[in-house]
């Protein structure tokens, strides 16, 4: 027979939207103990599983029809302390057939309240008198409309009593049949009890009783307040409302490391409360600020394959956006294969077209490298350090707002969009700028190939200062830089190659460069590294805090007209670090607006 061994809910506090599936351990007829649904279409050995979900919500239930919500009460049956139950009905119709059973409730509670003659004349002298059996809604202390009930103004919903309680006449409310419940606004502060129960396919019965579990009260999602864009060209500090399209010819790019639900446990993350570390409840807060910052261009870092293919695809593409995708390479993973983790970009179609993809592996730079200075003898040693399954996933696009204002309007306006992640430990300083350098050679060619704008974006695990941060943003590494003293495998030298010629700023360098006085300027030079013209902060954890994330632009071809206001880090430590309730990663997003400049005729 098929039996719960036992039901566990992934989360302990529902939120509204996200979606609730409590984990069912099954026992199969055959003796194996199985994670896997059996439903009514699929039975096993003549059995399947019949689930049912319930609001404590309570529902007034009619006293004739107890398979019915009440829609209108007797306040008369109420006044004279007849059994509340026994005033509940499902419509007028009801009450006025069951009319001459509910008067001699009413004549029977007059007599016994018959020192109270006055009220009683006023509360029955109405109904005594009549002979039609139908109430008016219009006489004083007639009935009751109980439409302002849940659910009851959205049409007739099935309802199957259990455990009604004789005397107040209200049951729990069914709100599902299904394993997979979303809660909404009308469970908010209620108790839900799942129930489920293995059923005998051929009878259409319950085999044994059902076994249930509860949640604690429903709460609503916390909402952060929303981010600001800042307008920065042309030393202006003004608002944007980030609701409306950006004007003809500029386009934004948002970057973000959304950290992946691998990764996001409660011992790395204690601080953060379990049910907002869920996942379930991490992709609904990350795609609502994702859809809310209405980029034109999404770099999004530690998207997992599975979530990938499931959810940010799908749900993205209602929102008109086309999806690429590139995930790490598998030579040293060893989780499961679905929940590895890789770069997504996304574009509105209505914005851009879709030229050209590259992908980038740094495992096979890697083995090109050692196959090509490596002695032999070392090359397993020298693999051992350079592989970390690092990607880079590179767009190339058409913008389809055409190259409005430029010198050569015949001409395509593409771009050219790098997204990666260099996911290397800090004790790997040498790994990770000959990462940096191998993604930087690759757009070189491209540059070479194209007159193309480009844009470099990513989670590059290094601060401001750090020599991949300084080949980014200066073209060259200072020799004398100590990351390059850490170089065991010789492939940092000369020192002298550690260059490229892309003209790349940090978009978020605009905030340090502009000049001006205000209220909302100083607020986000505060927030600002003067040493460096970089945030303080993009990761805020409570072992760390530091700027890894960056928006790197090629500024002979582009220019930043705005960028998302930055967080205050006093502001998420009240919540002990990211992630947390509101926010739902351990960075922050990043987002710039830019414009295309015209073109310089040779």
């Amino acid at each position: 027979m098929l039996s719960v061994v036992r039901v566990h809910l992934p989360s302990e506090i529902p939120i509204v939207g996200c979606e609730i599936t409590p984990y069912v351990l099954l026992r199969l007829p055959t003796g194996v103990v199985s994670t896997d649904d059996v439903p009514e279409a699929a039975p096993a050995d003549g059995y399947f599983m019949r689930y049912r979900i319930q609001s404590d919500r309570k529902v007034a239930i009619c006293s004739v029809h107890p398979m019915e919500q009440a829609t209108i009460q007797c306040l008369g049956c109420v006044k004279s302390k007849i059994p509340v139950a026994k005033s509940y009905h499902c419509s007028a119709k009801c009450f006025s057939d069951a009319w001459q059973h509910h008067r001699v409730l009413h004549e029977r509670a007059s007599s016994a309240l018959n020192e109270n003659g006055a009220e009683e004349e006023e509360l029955f002298g109405r109904f005594g008198s009549t002979g039609s059996g139908v109430l008016s809604t219009t006489g004083s202390g007639s009935i009751s409309n109980l439409g302002q009930s849940p659910g009851l103004n959205n049409g007739p919903v099935p309802l199957y009593p259990s455990g009604t309680d004789k005397n107040s006449g209200e049951t729990w409310y069914e709100v599902g049949r299904t394993r997979t419940y979303t809660p909404t606004a009308d469970d908010i502060g209620h108790v839900l009890r799942f129930e489920c129960v293995s059923v005998d396919a051929e009878k259409k019965v319950p085999v044994g009783p059902p076994t249930s579990i509860m949640t604690s009260r429903v709460i609503p999602a916390p909402t952060p307040t929303p981010r600001r864009l800042i307008q920065v060209n042309g030393d202006v500090l003004s608002h944007l409302d980030l609701d409306s399209q950006t004007s003809f010819g500029t386009f934004s790019v948002l970057s973000y490391n959304i950290l992946a639900d691998a990764y996001a446990t409660s011992d790395a993350y204690s601080y953060c409360p379990t049910w907002a570390l869920s996942w379930t409840y991490r992709r609904q807060n990350l795609m609502r600020e994702i859809i809310g910052y209405h980029a034109d261009i999404i770099c999004l870092q530690e998207v997992q394959l599975n979530h990938f293919e499931d959810f940010f695809s799908p749900e993205l593409d209602k929102h008109g956006y086309q999806a690429l995708y590139k995930k790490r390479t598998t030579e040293v993973y060893t989780g499961a294969p679905h929940a590895i983790d890789g770069c997504a970009t996304f574009f509105r179609r209505d914005k851009f077209s879709h030229v050209k993809k590259y992908e980038v592996e740094f495992n096979k730079a890697a083995q090109s490298l050692t196959d090509a200075i490596i002695p032999s003898t070392q090359r397993r040693v020298a693999l051992s350090r350079l592989i970390k399954d690092n990607v880079a996933l590179i767009a190339v696009l058409e913008a389809k707002f055409g190259n409005h204002g430029t010198d050569n309007p015949g001409k395509r306006q593409l771009l050219c969009v790098a997204n990666t992640h260099v996911n290397v430990h800090q004790d790997l300083k040498d790994v990770k700028l000959w990462e940096v350098q191998t993604l930087l050679k690759g757009l070189e060619k491209i540059a070479v190939s194209a007159d193309i704008p480009m844009l470099v974006c990513g989670d590059f695990n290094s601060v401001p200062g750090s020599s991949p941060h300084g080949l980014l943003a200066m073209g060259k590494v200072d020799q004398l830089h100590p990351d390059l003293a850490i170089d065991p495998l010789g492939i940092l030298r000369p020192a002298s190659k550690l260059t490229h010629q892309l003209p790349l700023v940090s978009a978020y360098s605009s905030f340090a460069r502009m000049v001006g006085v205000g209220y909302d300027l100083e607020h986000q030079r505060r927030r600002m590294d003067p040493a460096t013209n970089e945030p303080l902060f993009t990761n805020c954890t409570r072992d760390f805090t530091g700027t890894v994330d960056y928006i790197f632009y090629t500024a002979d071809s582009l220019s930043v007209e705005s960028l998302l206001e930055l967080l205050d880090e006093e502001s998420l430590r009240k919540d002990t670090a990211l992630p947390s309730p509101e926010w739902s990663s351990d960075h922050i997003a990043l987002l710039a607006e830019f414009r295309c400049k015209p073109r310089i005729r040779r």
